[in-house]
């Protein structure tokens, strides 16, 4: 087990809620087994099921860790900011709770920083099983494109990720330690000074594209973004969702979330209503349909039979989730709403 010293400490890891809670321990536990650079840790808890919680509050007390849990559903940036008001540290490390990491993976983070001055690290971040074999993001572009047609002005979102899809094994040996534009919170190691010079992690953006904006956000300051692939993580996304995943899921990927999300970063950076922004709009709910309403069709033989499911699926989800999602408090974040397990350090 790590011993956190925050004499010793250079980073902090904030752990926070992606979109569902059963791959959160195997997550916890591949930290603490991978990890020998000596780190702090600040676990965000945001409505977790009673067997949860009570594993985390049980391995706060054994390991030693900061423990902060709301019993309402936390947005990704909302958690983020929470767990980053707790860090002392030079640097923090944002890690999503359905994510594995590898030997060596924080000391190459830290390493690059430090080596390089950036304000940003990402990993190799590959996705799905078999683990650290299936690229997810080799670093990438991040920014707004400007096009002039028939006298008015076109604002686009540039986000283009490297790599993806593509092996671990055929793409490696070719990565170098570079600069990059794009970063993604699945893990990422920042500068705490350069986060904080951003104003933190902006809450307004409660779903989708928060990787884009923090990005565009620091080399506005000019802070630098590196992709160090000699750090490996693994995003294990869903499906399969367990029956306690749904609540949380539904309103991480709710319409109304999203739709919020993308109206916010139209406003933020002046984005055109057409183009990118339209045909983000026209996909809002499709992680539903892919990762909810798919899979439980997935038994279903007939093909034709399966899309008509699908299509009227497709409609109860887009009422039940409209229902759900209605009178959202998430935003009323009052200080005693908030539970904290505090770490036991070792004494000086």
């Amino acid at each position: 087990m790590v011993q956190t010293d925050i004499t010793k400490a250079m980073v902090t890891l904030v752990v926070v809620p992606r979109e569902r809670w059963s791959y959160a321990r195997e997550s916890l536990e591949s930290i603490y087994r991978h990890t020998r650079h000596p780190f702090e840790l600040v676990y965000i808890d945001g409505r977790s099921p009673r067997h949860l919680r009570r594993y985390l509050e049980t391995q706060a007390q054994e390991k030693g860790f900061h423990l902060l849990r709301t019993e309402y559903f936390l947005t990704p940036n909302g958690a983020r900011n929470l767990g980053l008001n707790q860090v002392q540290t030079k640097y923090v490390v944002f890690v999503d709770n359905d994510v594995v990491v590898t030997p060596g993976w924080l000391d190459t983070l830290v390493s690059c920083a430090e080596q390089t001055g950036a304000a940003v690290v990402g990993p190799l971040t590959c996705q799905e099983r078999p683990l650290h074999t299936i690229i997810h993001c080799a670093g990438g572009e991040s920014g707004i494109s400007i096009e002039h047609r028939d006298g008015s002005q076109m604002r686009q979102v540039i986000e283009r990720i490297y790599h993806q899809g593509k092996q671990v094994a055929d793409m490696r040996p070719g990565y170098r330690r570079q600069k990059t534009g794009l970063a993604e919170f699945h893990c990422v190691l920042a500068r705490t000074d350069a986060v904080q010079e951003i104003g933190g992690l902006d809450e307004g953006l409660m779903n989708t594209k928060e990787h884009v904006d923090f990005c565009m956000s620091i080399e506005q300051t000019g802070g630098a973004i590196y992709f160090e692939p000699d750090s490996l993580v693994t995003y294990v996304f869903a499906p399969p969702l367990r029956w306690t995943d749904l609540p949380y899921y539904m309103m991480r990927w709710s319409d109304r979330w999203e739709l919020n999300s993308l109206y916010h970063l139209r406003d933020k950076w002046n984005l055109s209503e057409e183009g990118w922004l339209s045909n983000r709009i026209a996909k809002v709910g499709w992680r539903r349909r892919f990762f909810m309403i798919r899979p439980f069709l997935r038994h279903v033989p007939i093909r034709a039979v399966r899309r008509l499911l699908e299509r009227l699926l497709v409609l109860v989800d887009k009422r039940l989730n409209a229902n759900l999602t209605r009178n959202d408090k998430h935003h009323c974040q009052r200080q005693h709403q908030i539970r904290e397990t505090p770490s036991h350090r070792p004494a000086a």
